[in-house]
């Protein structure tokens, strides 16, 4: 009789404990088929107000998205847009990063036109070494990390995964008079200009040694060389205006990273225009 009342006891657990998941499981399924709706509404409003031609990746984080939906306040959401037209070096990558989003004015949904403030914006343009280096001139550069960064444990980049800007490896083919030879040139990275949006590369010397072209250039072309690897890159102006705090590279792209706290944003600064 016993044996019939645990067997019993044991069938109305694991009925209990089947429904229970499936109603877990059913709410992380609602839970996360609202997030993806989200953040496709998200991703074409931002391709309408920022003018793109595609859809940008976007990210909204934390778990579980609903309650932050209710709440009107998105914990962290992160954009992505490769190929972006741009004037002079053709295309660039934009990335962007806020957090503690309010959106009592926008609804969960992000309306077009609608004010975001901010508790903290990223916002960073990524340029390629190909696109550079059509830029300068040099259609074989490679851009690398200072080496005493590529050398250590951090992997070549400083905790924000960005270099520093002093140092960096150019590596390419210069089209100077009488020199044809692949080089590889320490290359310094800083902003100026009125909006501090012009990236300024200025070379310092010819590297040699491992890990480099390790080839040496003749004084009487030295400054040619030189000025093939130092040029001026107007109209560099990040993700919703943010005034850039960073210069460096991550792989062999060139970085403008800045950050700023307490902003009201609007999808349509995301391209910086």
């Amino acid at each position: 009789m016993f044996v019939g009342q645990n067997v019993r006891v044991r069938a109305l657990l694991i009925g209990i404990i089947v429904i229970l998941v499936a109603l877990t499981g059913g709410a992380v399924g609602v839970d996360f088929g609202t997030a993806i709706y989200a953040e496709y509404r998200l991703s074409r409003t931002l391709r309408a107000e920022a003018g793109l031609g595609f859809d940008p990746w976007v990210s909204i984080l934390g778990f579980p998205f609903i309650p932050q939906a209710m709440r009107h306040r998105y914990a962290e959401v992160e954009f992505r847009a490769n190929g972006v037209d741009r004037p002079i070096i053709g295309e660039a990558s934009f990335e962007a990063t806020m957090y503690s989003i309010d959106l009592t004015q926008a609804s969960w949904l992000v309306r077009p036109g609608a004010p975001l403030p901010v508790g903290k914006a990223e916002g960073r343009v990524i340029i390629d070494s190909t696109h550079l280096g059509r830029f300068m001139g040099i259609n074989d550069l490679l851009v690398e990390a200072p080496p005493k960064e590529t050398n250590d444990a951090t992997g070549g980049t400083t905790e924000s995964g960005i270099s520093s800007s002093t140092g960096l490896v150019f590596t390419g083919t210069p089209k100077v008079a009488g020199f044809t030879r692949r080089v590889s040139v320490s290359v310094d990275l800083s902003m100026t200009g009125p909006d501090n949006t012009t990236l300024v590369f200025t070379a310092t010397g010819i590297l040699t040694g491992p890990a480099t072209a390790d080839r040496t250039v003749p004084d009487d072309k030295l400054d040619a060389v030189l000025a093939a690897f130092s040029k001026r890159l107007p109209g560099q102006k990040l993700p919703f205006g943010i005034a850039p705090s960073r210069e460096g590279a991550r792989g062999s792209d060139v970085i403008i990273q800045g950050i700023a706290e307490g902003l009201t944003l609007r999808l349509d600064q995301f391209t910086g225009s």
